[in-house]
């Protein structure tokens, strides 16, 4: 069966809007009692089902943004490009992700970091894709994050944790609502809209993204559980973040 996506909610004047390109997520199975110890109170790890038992995923979701802006204002001349470092969890029961933080390659990082008190920070991103290769590659360089990727020959059976292709694809490529810590320790919120993603399947040669390892959730042996990319993705962006408030 088709994932079919959600609605597109109607977009408002103070909305934002991206185009994304080689954009990738990039996953690791994790174990779920390491990932509660980092998060607040009603938020609790998804967790996926393997052979061996029981386990939680974190994403290092990776892009350049092209032509950010937000409705109100003309599209700007910006690319640059972005990580962000998600878990998949459960917040008072609704899904969604869990943010650790964001690296903008980008001065404007000082908008979420300063105004909404997002856990954001700048940082060098440098991001390759040759899609006329055989196979397609794919490359990030940001710092001590790094990962060499190269495209399948052939998609696999199925994912690892995940009872089939409608599964992953909601919970890996389609979470709409998002949580993070915000700097004076309260929780916020924010959610987005993007079409279905028609990802393809890459393994990682090498991968390691530090954030991770300094919470405990990863080692630099660790290896990944999926590569999912694709060349460009449209993003709507439901600004400005809110604090949060359980229903």
């Amino acid at each position: 069966m088709t994932f079919r996506g959600t609605p597109r909610p109607r977009p408002r004047w103070h909305h934002a809007q991206t185009e994304l390109d080689d954009f990738a997520i990039v996953s690791y199975r994790v174990p779920a009692d390491a990932l509660a110890r980092h998060l607040p109170t009603g938020f609790a790890p998804m967790k996926f089902a393997f052979d061996d038992g029981q386990d939680a995923l974190v994403s290092a979701v990776v892009f350049r943004d092209r032509d950010f802006h937000f409705r109100f204002c003309p599209p700007a001349a910006i690319t640059c490009g972005q990580i962000n470092y998600r878990a998949y969890v459960t917040a008072y029961g609704d899904p969604g992700v869990w943010f650790f933080g964001t690296s903008l390659d980008h001065p404007l990082v000082a908008i979420p970091r300063h105004l909404w008190g997002m856990p954001w920070r700048r940082d060098r991103i440098h991001i390759e894709a040759d899609w006329n290769g055989t196979p397609a590659r794919w490359r990030l360089n940001a710092g001590g994050a790094t990962c060499e990727a190269k495209e399948l020959s052939e998609p696999p059976a199925k994912l690892p944790g995940f009872t089939g292709q409608s599964h992953w694809m909601e919970l890996l490529t389609h979470p709409t609502r998002g949580w993070y810590r915000r700097r004076n320790r309260q929780v916020g919120t924010y959610s987005i809209w993007h079409p279905p993603m028609r990802p393809r399947h890459f393994t990682a040669g090498s991968a390691r993204f530090p954030v991770f390892e300094r919470l405990g959730l990863t080692t630099s042996e660790t290896p990944a559980h999926s590569v999912l990319i694709q060349p460009r993705l449209h993003f709507d962006i439901h600004t400005p973040p809110r604090r949060f408030r359980p229903a």
